[in-house]
């Protein structure tokens, strides 16, 4: 057993209780500095990196939507070119249901990646969000990875920030900044508890947020989104943040990336690689988030994401009472290959929403919803 060792206010130590070395280190030192700029903007780097090139994806639990499948109608008695995947979300148009879900912002290839993404939301009059701005903040010379209305002057735009910077110095001011920056028509509050917890000096302190998060509600001029980031939002959470004054909900449920494997990736020590790879599955299945969150909200802008990868998922989430579906991985993919990549899946995901309408006889969403051509699989 090692020695009691004083601890430094600006260390963090990690007891192993197992004297094999080759298990963990024993206090292992983490130096604690969480307003270094440079490893913020790091970190997005190593983010990109990682769910592009490591196996970061759930296995153990998917979305969900795999249990449900629609009704075929083999006599639809509509004409395809009568098919309209029109919809508005927080009263702004969109020619379909699609988010493209935040991602990244604050280096060099984000930029990129953020004006790729952004001329083809415009294009096809699809939503976009973009990564957490904090960088932004703690570094203003990348503010420009995120101003990107420039590119997108009529698209629905996310701001986007870790609701627990509210705990280390955020306030009202900061959040006005990053809507400024991007001259966004809403704000995004990502709450991810467990990426924080195993992520190398992660922000950990989620105590009296749900306050603070009222109080920005109150006086902000845009609406506020509360957001996971893949360990999904269960009615009981959901009903609590529109008490709160949070205007819309996006689910963000567990099924696709999982943020502990990727910060296992990035872990610093045995124990962060450790938890990360034990709730690598951690978390709510998106199917299982919208249809508890409607039941409970039947009027709240919902936003369904987490494991979306098709058009034909996008589609049974707003059949199970979504508004409209984001999707990260497929545009990320795409946005590193070229811009032609991006007009090419985006096309393909128009057309396999279209064919699900077609094929189930609808020609609206709001027809689709209502039409109770969606079912759950029957397991024998």
């Amino acid at each position: 057993m090692a020695k009691d060792t004083k601890k430094s206010s600006t260390e963090k130590f990690y007891n192993c209780h197992n004297s094999n070395h080759n298990c963990c280190d024993l206090y292992l030192p983490v130096k604690v500095d969480n307003n270094n700029p440079e490893q913020t903007q790091s970190r997005k780097a190593d983010h990109i990196r990682i769910c592009l090139e490591e196996d970061v994806q759930s296995h153990q639990v998917t979305s969900g939507l795999e249990r449900y499948r629609f009704n075929h109608c083999c006599l639809p008695e509509i004409n395809r070119d009568d098919i309209n995947l029109s919809t508005s979300f927080l009263g702004k148009y969109l020619a379909a249901p699609l988010l493209i879900s935040s991602m990244t912002g604050g280096t060099e290839q984000a930029a990129m990646i953020n004006q790729r993404l952004a001329k083809v939301a415009q294009h096809y009059k699809i939503a976009m969000g973009v990564g957490s701005q904090r960088v932004a903040v703690e570094k203003p010379q990348v503010a420009d990875t995120f101003a990107i209305r420039k590119y997108a002057p009529d698209v629905l735009l996310f701001a986007n920030l870790g609701a627990v910077q509210l705990n280390y110095d955020y306030g009202l001011d900061e959040c006005r900044r990053i809507i400024d920056i991007l001259e966004a028509d809403a704000l995004i509050l990502h709450l991810n508890p467990l990426q924080e917890f195993i992520q190398p000096r992660g922000d950990t302190n989620f105590r009296g947020l749900l306050d603070k998060i009222h109080v920005l509600c109150g006086e902000l001029t845009v609406p506020v989104v509360a957001k996971e980031v893949g360990n999904g939002i269960s009615a009981t959470m959901a009903e609590k943040l529109l008490a709160a004054g949070v205007r819309a909900i996006d689910v963000a449920g567990a099924g696709g990336t999982s943020w502990a494997k990727v910060e296992s990736e990035r872990a610093e020590n045995a124990l962060q690689q450790r938890l990360g790879r034990t709730f690598a599955d951690w978390g709510l299945p998106t199917a299982e988030c919208i249809t508890s969150i409607r039941a409970i909200a039947p009027d709240v802008p919902l936003i369904a994401s987490g494991g979306l990868r098709h058009g034909l998922d996008v589609a049974k989430a707003i059949a199970l009472g979504a508004d409209i579906a984001g999707l990260a991985m497929p545009f990320l993919q795409a946005a590193v290959v070229s811009e032609t990549a991006l007009y090419d899946l985006v096309n393909v995901l128009i057309a396999e929403i279209t064919t699900v309408l077609f094929c189930t006889g609808n020609t609206t969403l709001n027809n689709l919803q209502n039409s109770e051509s969606l079912r759950k699989n029957i397991i024998n």
